[in-house]
């Protein structure tokens, strides 16, 4: 793992118990999405939302209407979920994300739990 999204990994999810700390499980994904990126930007992380994914097709880009819920500082793409749990199917579409866009680190975090750190799960492409 590259350092610096190492070091994102940790204030991403520093920010993320912060927003769950204050809220807790229970609401929309848009609510926990729009406060996590008011606090990146309270930490003065730069971030993209709803950014475009084009799927690459023999050679060819397509706008099949993916987009990845938060890019950070251009390097970690953060998979938000507001549900029951996290299935393998939310991790192969994170995995096949950042293969799609070459991005190292995605980090899934599911708000609808008790507690945090059981609905986080870091997700690494080794290219």
């Amino acid at each position: 793992m590259i350092k610096e999204e190492d070091r994102l990994s940790k204030e991403i999810i520093g920010a993320a118990i912060e927003v769950h700390r204050r809220l807790g499980p229970g609401l929309l994904k848009s609510a926990y999405e729009e406060c996590l990126c008011r606090e990146l930007a309270i930490r003065g992380l730069s971030f993209e939302r709803k950014k475009p994914l084009a799927l690459s097709y023999k050679g060819v880009n397509l706008d099949c209407g993916y987009r990845l819920d938060v890019v950070v500082e251009g390097l970690v793409i953060l998979e938000l979920k507001a549900a029951e749990k996290i299935e393998p199917i939310h991790e192969a579409q994170l995995l096949t994300y950042l293969k799609l866009s070459e991005l190292k680190l995605g980090i899934l975090i599911n708000f609808n739990v008790p507690l945090l750190k059981h609905g986080i799960k870091r997700i690494v492409n080794s290219l």
